[in-house]
Formats: structure tokens, C-alpha cells, sequence
């Protein structure tokens, strides 16, 4: 496996970007802005998001065909555990069987902020009945440990809130969440601009899942060109491993040896 794919439930991704399709002005906007970003894996709100279950009206299937992006229906907008089972069953009949998908259970709809107790509960279901369990939650790393025990096949832990742009407010839970996984860390959530997305990918994270980051910016079609650029920077200054932080230890770049004094 070369260290540059993103290996997710068995299957290989050369993008580390994941990216949700709401909040654009229409479909048109959606695939530009996913075409810039160069991710492969999208994530589709099923309870927002036409993919068939209402007829008659425009399909996200159309502008972004299946056979060219792996989906990642999500149940964005559900506050129970049972909401959540419900909304994947029915996305698993749309999508003729799909396994892989986000499974957030929301605690309050000003914070989105995660409900860990049902996402749990969820989490249990949905593995038990062979789905694919992405899930976003709490930075908490308890909770992540958990999560990966009861199998899911990657753990998104919020930067900050859904949709706020913060960035990351605690880059030491995220460090502890990281060592301690033995399954994918992605980012989910707070992501703002493109700095952000490359201190989340130095820290180690296997790869950040955003939307209103990119959907949210006054030109989505840039940000989301910015956004490619940073993950794959971010990820590359991961894996050559920076200098060490050294106060007042002045090293010249250019050798001194040999120099008149």
C-alpha cells in the first residue's frame, strides 16, 4: 500500500479530501467545486439531498454520477439513534446496498455538537448490521477508542463546530486521538480556510472531510482548489517530519567553515 493512498474499508483513495455537497447555489456549482477539490469520496445529506427518493425533481445522482465518486450518505439532522439507523437503511436501499457511510448523531441544533451516547448506540446497530461506519464525534479520545472498538472503519473528531470556521481549537486531543488509532483520524468539522486543513494533515490526521469551508467561501470553486493544495502540503510536511522548534539556538543556513575571519 503506498503511504499516499487513503485506505478506507478496504478500498484505496489518492485523495485525502473528503467534501460535502450542500450549501451551493445548485448542482451546477456542487461538481465544479468537487472537480476543484479533486476529492473522490462525497458526502450527501439524505435527509436534504435528492438521490432518488423524490421523483420528478433534480438528482445529485445526475451531476455527480455514482461510478465516478464513492457517496458517503450522512445523517446530518438527526438527534437519536434511531433516526440514524432509519436515515442509513434507507440511503443502503437508494444506493443499491451501500455499505460505506457517516453516521453523526447531534446532541442540539445551535452547537451540531456531537451526542456521543447515541452515536454509540449507533455505531452498534450499524456495524452489527455490516455498514461502514465513518463517524464523526467529540474530540474526545475516550470516545474515539471506543468507537474503533465497536468497529468502525474511521474516527472524525471535530476540529470545532459544525460550520463555525474556527479551525482546530485543541490540536493536543487530536495528537492523542492520532496515536492512539488503530483505524483512520479524520478531521470533520471547524475546518475554515486552507492553513487549518494543512496544520490538521501535520498533525497526522489521515485526511479531513469539510463542506462550508469550501461552500461558504465568496468563491467556493477557489477555496476548494485551495483546500486540494493544503491537504496534500499538509501531508507532505507529515511525513518528512519538521525541524525542532529551537529559541535563540541561531543555526546559518549557509556553511561557515572555511570563511575569512
Amino acid at each position: 500500500m503506498s503511504m499516499n493512498t487513503l485506505n478506507i474499508a478496504g478500498k484505496s483513495y489518492s485523495s485525502r479530501l473528503l467534501v460535502g455537497t450542500g450549501k451551493y447555489k445548485d448542482f451546477t456549482e456542487t461538481r465544479a467545486a468537487i472537480d476543484a477539490s479533486g476529492a473522490e469520496i462525497v458526502t450527501v445529506a439524505i435527509r436534504r439531498t435528492n438521490i432518488g427518493q423524490n421523483a420528478g425533481e433534480p438528482s445529485l445522482l445526475d451531476y455527480l454520477p455514482p461510478e465516478e465518486f464513492t457517496y458517503l450518505p450522512n445523517t446530518a439532522g438527526c438527534y437519536s439513534a434511531d433516526d440514524a439507523v432509519r436515515t442509513l437503511r434507507l440511503a443502503r436501499e437508494l444506493l443499491d446496498g451501500h455499505q460505506l457511510v457517516k453516521l453523526e448523531v447531534l446532541g442540539d441544533p445551535n452547537t451540531l455538537y456531537p451526542n456521543v451516547i447515541e452515536t454509540i448506540k449507533a455505531a452498534e446497530v450499524l456495524v452489527k448490521d455490516g455498514f461502514d461506519v465513518m463517524v464523526y464525534t467529540s474530540d474526545d479520545p475516550i470516545i474515539c477508542k471506543q468507537l474503533e472498538e465497536i468497529g468502525c472503519c474511521a474516527v472524525m473528531p471535530l476540529a470545532s463546530l459544525i460550520g463555525s470556521g474556527m479551525g482546530i481549537l485543541n490540536p493536543w486531543n487530536l495528537q492523542i486521538i492520532i496515536e492512539n488509532a488503530k483505524v483512520p483520524v479524520l478531521v470533520d468539522a471547524g475546518v475554515g480556510t486552507a492553513s487549518d486543513a494543512a496544520i490538521a494533515m501535520e498533525l497526522g490526521c489521515a485526511g479531513i472531510l469539510m463542506n462550508t469551508a469550501i461552500a461558504g467561501a465568496n468563491n467556493p470553486i477557489l477555496m476548494a482548489s485551495a483546500m486540494k493544495k493544503a491537504v496534500e502540503a499538509g501531508r507532505e510536511a507529515f511525513l518528512a517530519g519538521r525541524m525542532a522548534k529551537k529559541l535563540y539556538s541561531a543555526t546559518p543556513s549557509s556553511p561557515t567553515s572555511g570563511l575569512i575571519t
